[in-house]
């Protein structure tokens, strides 16, 4: 039998984080129109989330898609927490539509939509993250991000692969609004809520316009706000790795012991000091577990920031460009 391909909703939402890239998004657009099928350009209603920028756009392409919109916010709270309101707004709306985050750089391509959209015909239900199979950026940065990924999945157990470029069916996107944890880290947070998630493996693209934002940093606060997400698991992970090295520096001290007083072993004149040394690694790694335990009970009793219900305190008004 022929395989049937599902006919595309009525509209699909993008939303685009912006920081003063007004240069960027507005050849991004242009991009958008050149290279989309015009069926599904058709369906699609852009809402930039102007995370207080300090300057303002001149003149931004029009008649592109059904919409343009940008979310003003009243004060800068950082990319993925302008992710997470501008979900939040669209889903607040009566009707619900999928959508689309990406970056108003252009490093998320637009030729690469249609795929997002088909994997997501594909998996229904499901949120469809780009998988980056190749990337740009130098060979510094590539390294840096591999150490990353290794770092996240030691402490989380988790496998990250994909950034923000993404497809949210329409029936998740209230329950996405609801996780607190995207208000960190968008990715992280869709881990996190065991919403069910896939990804395609798509081709990184580069910079439009402008310079990036994103310093040494930045980046590493970007990961960390990644490791924070799940910091349940990573308390785990961490308090285990103390144990095993008070079960390590234990059982040396008392190897130690036992060739001094069950041997005739001649111990070294600085096996005081190396006895010491583990002593101090058994008192810090009770320390550090027990920190963690109060880190994880403080996270667990605190309110949580929850997008779907406060995003209203961080915006200021939605401006119709057409």
């Amino acid at each position: 039998m022929e395989k049937t391909t599902p006919s595309l909703p009525e509209r699909i939402h993008v939303v685009i984080p912006l920081f003063n890239d007004w240069p960027a998004v507005a050849l991004l657009l242009e991009r958008i129109r050149a290279v989309t099928e015009p069926t599904l350009l058709s369906r699609l209603a852009f809402l930039i989330v102007d995370d207080c920028s300090a300057v303002n756009y001149d003149t931004l392409p029009s008649g592109i898609g059904q919409s343009l919109s940008i979310l003003r916010l009243y004060r800068n709270v950082g990319h993925q927490k302008a992710i997470a309101l501008g979900l939040a707004y669209l889903a607040d709306q009566p009707d619900q539509y999928p959508v689309i985050v990406m970056d108003s750089d252009g490093e998320d391509r637009p030729e690469d939509i249609p795929h997002l959209v088909q994997r997501g015909f594909e998996k229904p239900g499901h949120v469809v993250f780009a998988h980056r199979a190749k990337r740009q950026e130098s060979l510094v940065f590539r390294l840096f991000y591999a150490i990353y990924k290794s770092m996240f999945r030691l402490l989380t157990g988790k496998v990250i692969t994909f950034g923000n470029f993404s497809f949210v069916p329409a029936a998740q996107l209230r329950k996405l609004a609801h996780i607190s944890e995207i208000w960190n880290n968008y990715p992280g947070g869709v881990i996190r809520s065991r919403l069910p998630y896939t990804a395609v493996p798509l081709e990184r693209g580069r910079r439009l316009a402008g310079e990036s934002k994103m310093n040494f940093v930045s980046l590493v606060l970007h990961g960390l706000s990644a490791v924070s997400v799940l910091i349940e698991t990573t308390a785990v992970r961490l308090v285990l790795f103390c144990v095993i090295m008070v079960v390590a520096s234990v059982f040396s001290i008392g190897l130690l012991f036992y060739l001094k007083f069950f041997t005739n072993t001649s111990i070294p004149g600085w096996t005081s000091y190396l006895v010491v040394s583990f002593l101090i690694v058994i008192l810090q790694a009770f320390l550090i577990s027990l920190l963690l335990v109060f880190i994880v009970l403080s996270y667990r009793t605190q309110p949580q920031f929850i997008p779907a219900r406060q995003f209203r305190d961080f915006v200021d008004k939605l401006e119709k460009v057409y």
